[in-house]
C-alpha cells in the first residue's frame, strides 16, 4: 500500500504504521475539555441561566439561533400535530423503533436484592427510579428523533415519574417536527424550545418555566459535552460525550456497501466526527472507498460528512 495522503474524500488512505504525528494526532487524540476558549464560553452561558433564568434563556436564543421565542415550553398539541404530519413511512420506523428500545429497557429493568449476611443483618439493594429526568436532543446543523427515543423510554420504562426534553427552536421559533413528533410517540412529559450549554444550564438549575431535574441524559455539541462536565455536581450526567466516532474493522466477509452507509450515518453528525476504517487487504479497502465515493452526492449532509 502506498505512502499515507490524502485521497479523495479520505484524509488519508494507508498503514497506519506510516501515518504521520499530525495525522496520528487527528485520529488518536480525541479530547475535546482542552479547549480554554469553550470551557469559558460554556461557563458564562451556565452563569447567565443561572442567574437570568427564562429572560437568559430567550436572549442566548436570540443571539446563538437567531430566533425571537414566542414560548419556551413547546405546548402537548404541537408535539401531536408534529407527529400526525410525519410521513407514514417515517413515522413506521419510528414507532419500530421505540418499540424496540421499549423491549430492550424494559427486559433489563433490575431487581431488588436482599442479603442477609447473619442474624440481624439485612442487606436491600433496591432500584429507585429519579423523579425528572431531562434529555437533551441536538438540532441546529440536523435533526435527531433518535436521541428523543433513546432518552426518554429507557426513562419510562425505569419509572421516573416526569421526562422533560430540551431541544434547539429552528427558524420557526420550535424544535424539529421530528423531534417533536418522537417526544409525542415517547410520552415526553413537557418540551422546551431551547439549546446549547444554555439548555443544559436550565435543567441542571430549574428556571421559572423550566423545573430542575435529578439526571441529564443525552448527546450534544462541544458546549453542551463542557456544560454536562460543569454541571455534573449539579445534576448526575449519563456520560460527557463528545464528537461521534466510529471504528470499523472489516474483511473480505463484509459487505462494502453496509460499510459505506455506516461510516458516512456516523460522520453526517458533527464536522469533528472521526470515522475510521481499518479494511483487511487492499481489495476490502478499495470496495469501501469506492462504495463511499458513490454514496456520499447523495446525502443531504455531504458538507459535514466531507468535513468530518
Amino acid at each position: 500500500m502506498t505512502r499515507p495522503s490524502v485521497v479523495g474524500d479520505f484524509r488519508v488512505i494507508g498503514n497506519l504504521s506510516e501515518l504521520s504525528p499530525d495525522d496520528r494526532a487527528v485520529l488518536l487524540n480525541r479530547s475535546t475539555s482542552s479547549d480554554a476558549n469553550i470551557r469559558d464560553v460554556t461557563g458564562r452561558i451556565i452563569d447567565r441561566v443561572r442567574r437570568g433564568g427564562d429572560a437568559a434563556l430567550i436572549s442566548l436564543a436570540a443571539e446563538l439561533d437567531g430566533v425571537t421565542l414566542a414560548s419556551i415550553e413547546v405546548s402537548r398539541e404541537q408535539c401531536d400535530a408534529a407527529l400526525a404530519d410525519l410521513p407514514i413511512e417515517l413515522r413506521r420506523v419510528m414507532l419500530r423503533a421505540a418499540a424496540n428500545i421499549e423491549a430492550v429497557h424494559r427486559a433489563w429493568i433490575p431487581s431488588e436484592l436482599e442479603a442477609a449476611p447473619e442474624k440481624g443483618i439485612r442487606i436491600v439493594r433496591r432500584p429507585d427510579p429519579f423523579r425528572r429526568v431531562g434529555v437533551y436532543a441536538p438540532g441546529g446543523r440536523a435533526a435527531y428523533p433518535s436521541s428523543v427515543l433513546m432518552g426518554a423510554i429507557p426513562a419510562r420504562v425505569a419509572g421516573v415519574s416526569e421526562v422533560f426534553l430540551c431541544s434547539p427552536p429552528d427558524t420557526t421559533g420550535l424544535p424539529a417536527r421530528s423531534v417533536l413528533a418522537a417526544a409525542a410517540i415517547a410520552g415526553v412529559d413537557r418540551v422546551f424550545a431551547v439549546g446549547g450549554a444554555g439548555a443544559i444550564a436550565a435543567l441542571a438549575y430549574g428556571t421559572a418555566t423550566i423545573p430542575r431535574v435529578d439526571r441529564i441524559v443525552g448527546p450534544g455539541n462541544a458546549y453542551v459535552a463542557e456544560a454536562k462536565l460543569q454541571l455534573a455536581a449539579v445534576a448526575g450526567i449519563d456520560s460527557p460525550a463528545g464528537p461521534s466516532e466510529l471504528l470499523v474493522i472489516a474483511d473480505e466477509t463484509a459487505p462494502a456497501r453496509a460499510v459505506a452507509l455506516e461510516v458516512l450515518a456516523q460522520a453526517e453528525h458533527d464536522p469533528m466526527a472521526s470515522v475510521v476504517v481499518i479494511a483487511v487487504g487492499n481489495g476490502v479497502a478499495t470496495a469501501i472507498a469506492r462504495e463511499i465515493a458513490e454514496q456520499l452526492p447523495a446525502q443531504e449532509r455531504e458538507t459535514i460528512i466531507t468535513s468530518a
